[in-house]
């Protein structure tokens, strides 16, 4: 194992970040994943499960028994977590600019569409390594304009390549759910089944280029360009892993989840432990277009009439707001019909917020789907 050390936005006379990755494993003759917590700096839960993988990985790596390179970073934006607006911490957007720390990603889909235009030829694995070292070259192409898209591309960098991408975040009051590219509908519900997601949701693009689909929705996007004639496997499985909400901060929760993505590589071949059998999944697959998020029709007091795990039915009230100085009570309804797996975790709230999620299983919407 080794520790290598990024400085961010090391210019003379301002603020110095320094991101730090942990490298396990070799880099050559085998496969690579890439894990990193907390890119919104503020959603914890998934920096206390870093650091039971990182144990975990230096005993697997002394012992000789991970198989190709594994990049783990521990705190994915030191940026974020040095963010704090009287006494709060804010870290899921930078206060610099305003954009989402896990939005506006460099996307290389039509560098490589115009890189490789004529290269890619009938042998699978040629095309993947010609892939990646295009989109290597992609990325390294990228020209930041600021600190936080200099934390980006070097978040990216280590990221881009790697045969295995898991993003760890967590929502405000959650159950635990997976966010991945539909083309990756069968790992993606392995991993599901191993973490004991209560949703899975699915989208080929789901808007506002996520880190996830940065490096994983290049694949299927540069496949479709190419055509069944020239093999371009969606060789990249990113996915987006909330763990639970932002209080959900337990030992015993981080290290189950920590065993939970160490089997996930397991079976992937890339670690050398006893497999466990894979456990029943908690739920089905449905397509990201079939969450609906509601909102607060008016401001006021927050009192949910459903709780996180619930099924809700198209027109069963969820929660209400009630007006703390006239007392007006506004009742929010499902429009459609799910399982209620994410909530705010305010209790008062001002007109337009989100209230909740409701995971559903017919897609009704388009465009942007991802909550900023």
């Amino acid at each position: 194992m080794h520790i290598q050390t990024h400085p961010i936005a090391s210019e003379p006379g301002m603020a110095i970040y320094h991101l730090t990755s942990c490298h396990y494993g070799a880099p050559s003759g085998g496969k690579k994943a890439y894990i990193q917590a907390s890119l919104h700096a503020d959603e914890v839960p998934a920096m206390l499960v870093a650091q039971f993988l990182r144990r975990k990985l230096e005993t697997l790596d002394a012992e000789g028994r991970i198989r190709g390179e594994i990049v783990l970073v521990p705190a994915a934006n030191p940026i974020g977590l040095s963010q704090v607006v009287q006494g709060t911490p804010f870290g899921r957007f930078d206060l610099g600019t305003g954009v989402n720390f896990n939005r506006a990603f460099r996307h290389v889909a039509e560098d490589l569409k115009h890189a490789l235009a004529g290269r890619l030829g009938p042998d699978e694995q040629a095309n993947v390594a010609m892939v990646r070292a295009g989109a290597r070259e992609a990325v390294a192409r990228w020209e930041p304009q600021d600190q936080a898209e200099i934390l980006k591309k070097t978040l990216l960098s280590m990221a881009i390549d790697a045969d295995i991408v898991l993003d760890l975040h967590c929502d405000n009051e959650a159950l635990l759910h997976v966010y991945a590219g539909t083309p990756l509908a069968a790992k993606a519900a392995e991993l599901s089944a191993l973490l004991g997601a209560r949703a899975l949701l699915l989208s080929s693009a789901s808007g506002g280029a996520p880190f996830d689909e940065a490096c994983s929705r290049l694949w299927w996007e540069l496949a479709e360009h190419v055509g069944r004639d020239t093999p371009v496997p969606p060789a990249c499985m990113a996915f987006t892993v909330e763990l639970r909400g932002e209080m959900d901060v337990r030992y015993e929760l981080a290290e189950q989840d920590a065993d939970a993505l160490l089997q996930f590589l397991a079976r992937e071949g890339m670690v050398e432990m006893p497999p466990a059998p894979l456990p029943a999944a908690l739920c089905a697959a449905t397509p990201l277009a079939a969450v609906e998020p509601l909102h607060a029709p008016q401001s006021g007091v927050l009192v949910f009439l459903k709780a996180l795990g619930e099924h809700v039915d198209a027109g069963e009230a969820v929660a209400d707001i009630v007006n703390p100085v006239s007392g007006a009570t506004a009742t929010i309804r499902a429009s459609t019909g799910g399982l209620l797996f994410a909530s705010t975790a305010h209790r008062h709230l001002q007109r337009g917020m989100q209230v909740c999620k409701i995971a559903g299983t017919t897609p009704f919407r388009s465009g942007s789907l991802l909550s900023q």
